[in-house]
Formats: C-alpha cells, structure tokens, sequence
C-alpha cells in the first residue's frame, strides 16, 4: 500500500480542492490516503469544543469517502491517542488530562477520564468511517510521559518504568478497537517502541501479531525478534525541513525515498517480516502551535516524484516522463527545486505565485528600502517620524517605489483570491501574515509615510 498523509491540522482544503488532487494521487500511484483531521473533524456533543470553527461537515467527510472510493484510494483515520493532543489539551476542560500540567502535548494515562475521552474521539471518528478497515492511532512523541506526579507514583509503586507506562496505555487504546470493531487494523508511528527492550514489547503481546509499525532500519531486527510479522515504512514528501520552510526542496525529498527503496531491498532477508506498505507524510504543523510549511498545491511536484520513485524503484526516466506528463511540465530541477512550464496539476497558479513570494517579494522590497541611497540620506525614520524631508530627493525615488509598491499589492490580491478558493480564511490570513506581510508592511509604511 502506498498511502499519502493529509496532515489537516493545517491549511486543510476545500473538500473541492480533494476533488482535483484525488484522482492525480491514484494516478501516480497512490492506492491510499492516511487522513489525520484532528480539530477539522465534526465532532458532536461534548467533543464539540474540539472543532475548528472551519472544521468539515458530516457531509463532507462522506464525499471525501466518495471521492477515495471512486478513484480507489484506501481512507485511514489517524486520531492520536497519546502524544501531539494539544488541539484536546489546550482546552480548559481538559487541562486537567496533562501529563505535566504546564505543557498541553502529552495525555496523562493514569487518569481513568483519558481512556473514556479517547473512546469517545475513537467511536465518532469509526462511525463516520465504516468502510475503514485501518485506523492510525499516532502515539509518536509523548513528550514529558513520566513526568507528571501520577507517572513518578506509578512507576515506584510498579517497579515500572516510561516504555511500562506507554505499552499499558496502548494496549488499553488497542483492547477498545479490537473488542469494538472486529477485523479494524491497527498502525502507530514507532519512535516510543525504540527506547523499549525487546523483552518488554514479547511480554507486552505476543498475541497482538497484526500490528503494524513505522520502522527505520536498524529498528527492523529488533522488530523481528520481538515477534511482529508486518512493517510499514514512513518517509516524506514536505514538511520535514523547517516549521516554517514555504517551498519545497525536491532532492532532498527524492533522496528520502531513494534511502527507503535501499531498505525495501533489505526487508526479504529478515523473513518472516514482511512490508506491508509506506505512507508519505506531508506534515503541515509541526504541531497544533507552529506555523505552517509548505502548502499541499506547493509540494504536488515534490509528491509526483516521491510516488512514481516508490513505484518505478527508482527516480528512472519513466518515472521523470510519467511526472511531466501528468503535471503538465517541461522539465524539473532537482537541485534548484524548480519546475518548467505551466503545469496543469490542481493549485498550479499558488505553486507559482508562491515561487515568487519565496524567491523575490523579500529580496526586492529589501533591495529598494536598504539599497536605494536617497531614502536612506533624505527619507530616514528620522524624517519620516518628524514628517521633514527634501522634496527634491524625495521625488528621485518616489516613482520606482510607488510602482513597485502598486505591482506587489496587485500580485498579493490574485494570490490571495487563488488561496481562497482552495483554502478557508484562517490559512488565508495566517499565510498572508507569515510570509507576505513581515515584508510588504514595511513598503506600505514607507509609501504611506512618503505620501
């Protein structure tokens, strides 16, 4: 299975932007999308609290499910149940379900209210996805777990320790999905297993042999010998760079999944385990707090060549040809992390417009307020506080600033109209405000000053 990560807690689309990049996912080869909706799922009742006030209908999550089906993708919840809760945690109601008080990242597992939220979360997600035979139950990065006072009085008393306490803890998630859904299918991230011994994970279930992890190499044997039959494999098209990176770096993703193809090629000498399938993540937060990174319509290309790479075994020249053609470009530049040509893939024109944010909109108002000598001489923040400069000096820039300043504003309303049709208008704002108006306020200051 090929299944690509819909990271939702950030910049979700429109479910009619899904309607266009679904069926470019199946032709390139995805089978499967891996959907983590945290606060943009309709949460009911008591949960309710936890929605986005953008958050998609119960109609909307049906159509998305329409849509995977049509064109043959797999739909895999993901709902964390251990770790990454902040979008729960931050809540005043349920602060008092932290593992240490201060910090909103981490359930406390001790509390009996954890495990009774978390069937309430589980329950509505699986109602709403009846033709799901996988859930993802996250469970990567508990940070502070063994932290929190319940945690210290645990462990004592239990001769336990961190690795006791999470394993206790998923197997309490996982005892509620198996006895409520028969025949659901279970994957978590595999970070926490690392720090744990294989004695622990073969006391822990012996008999929970269908479960499926995301592994890296070295980890692979341990998992081996700890008795698990099935692996799946995580690697990534975006996100992974910088909570704050705009455009995506195509080489550095390509060689992601280049180093996993070597991994696949290990796998049949560590039989019985066998892989059972990847997911390419595309992280929009780093977590509920950070800003946002690449944009989905940005990182299309860098996604093309990291599905037909894992398809094709290799980036080949069939992969390349295939990337061009269903994207409508000329050429890719890998290093450079450059396309050529139009491009007729879904959200083409914010993939250009944001090229140019990121590649010049800084660079030439920059150029023109610290380069250009008689705004510096005669149109200082000195004289622009006291309202005092030459008119003479003042006109020698004025023309070119004006036009640039009239040029930007133009451009940054087309983009924000294309943003607006695929996204709703907290991404809109927060994007503008991270990435166009640190730079354009202080052009719009001066021409408002010059004025």
């Amino acid at each position: 299975m090929r299944l690509v990560h819909l990271d939702l807690k950030g910049a979700a689309p429109r479910v009619s932007y899904l309607e266009q990049v679904f069926p470019l996912l199946s032709q390139l080869g995805a089978n499967g999308v891996l959907i983590e909706y945290e606060d943009m799922f309709p949460f009911k009742g008591e949960l309710e609290i936890l929605r986005s006030p953008y958050a998609y209908s119960e109609e909307d999550i049906e159509r998305i499910q329409q849509l995977a089906e049509q064109h043959k993708l797999e739909v895999v919840p993901l709902v964390q149940t251990f770790g990454h809760v902040e979008f729960i945690l931050k809540h005043e109601k349920y602060q008092h379900l932290r593992e240490v008080e201060r910090f909103p990242n981490s359930f406390n597992p001790h509390v009996p209210e954890t495990l009774a939220l978390l069937k309430s979360i589980l329950s509505q997600v699986m109602e709403k996805h009846r033709r799901s035979s996988w859930i993802h139950i996250g469970a990567d990065e508990v940070f502070h777990l063994g932290e929190g006072m319940d945690s210290k009085n645990w462990m004592s008393h239990n001769k336990g320790d961190v690795g006791t306490i999470f394993l206790k803890h998923i197997k309490e998630v996982l005892g509620f999905l198996t006895a409520q859904y028969w025949g659901l299918r279970v994957l978590m991230w595999d970070d926490m297993l690392r720090k744990i011994s294989v004695g622990a994970l073969r006391a822990s279930w012996g008999r929970w042999h269908w479960w499926h992890y995301l592994a890296a190499v070295p980890f692979l044997t341990k998992y081996v010998e700890s008795g698990f039959e099935a692996v799946w494999f995580a690697s990534a098209f975006k996100g992974t760079t910088g909570p704050a990176q705009a455009w995506t770096p195509l080489s550095y993703h390509l060689k992601n999944h280049l180093s996993w193809l070597k991994v696949l090629q290990a796998v049949p000498r560590l039989a019985p385990l066998r892989l059972q399938g990847v997911v390419l993540t595309g992280w929009q937060r780093y977590d509920h707090y950070s800003v946002l990174c690449e944009l989905l319509p940005v990182s299309i290309p860098s996604l093309a060549i990291c599905l037909q790479t894992l398809v094709n075994g290799g980036f080949t020249e069939e992969a390349k040809r295939k990337v061009l053609d269903v994207l409508g470009l000329e050429s890719v530049q890998l290093e450079q992390s450059t396309c050529e040509g139009r491009g007729t893939f879904p959200g083409v024109e914010i993939y250009h417009m944001v090229e140019q944010v990121n590649g010049h909109l800084k660079e030439s108002i920059l150029k023109a307020l610290e380069e250009e000598s008689a705004i510096k001489g005669w149109f200082s923040p000195y004289h622009r506080k006291r309202q005092f400069g030459n008119p003479r000096n003042m006109e020698s820039f004025g023309s070119k600033v004006l036009k640039l300043h009239e040029d930007w504003e133009s451009f940054v309303r087309d983009l924000r109209a294309q943003l607006e049709r695929i996204y709703f208008p907290d991404t809109v704002e927060e994007w503008m405000e991270e990435n166009v108006n640190p730079y354009l306020d202080q052009l719009r200051e001066l021409v408002r000053d010059y004025r």
